[in-house]
């Protein structure tokens, strides 16, 4: 029998989400910037699609981070 409770997460496991956070955290930055000075309007709308996108993901990835911090340990291992 398999239990559906949240397991928590190693130390690795956080790190590799919180990079994951950052890099979608640059990619907004830098495709906001290149939205805000391009003249050519397809680029422009890519550009915010790709902002929307990638904020999706950067708020999923913050929500599991939140979702297994009850599980986390109080006391380092």
């Amino acid at each position: 029998m398999q239990s559906n409770q949240m397991q928590a997460l190693s130390g690795k496991e956080v790190e590799y989400i919180a990079d994951s956070i950052s890099n979608e955290d640059l990619l907004i930055k830098q495709l906001a910037a290149t939205a805000g000075t391009t003249q050519n309007a397809t680029v422009h709308q890519i550009c915010v699609q790709q902002i929307q996108s990638h904020t999706g993901h950067m708020n999923t990835l913050v929500q599991l981070l939140e979702q297994h911090q009850q599980y986390a340990p109080t006391q380092p291992q």
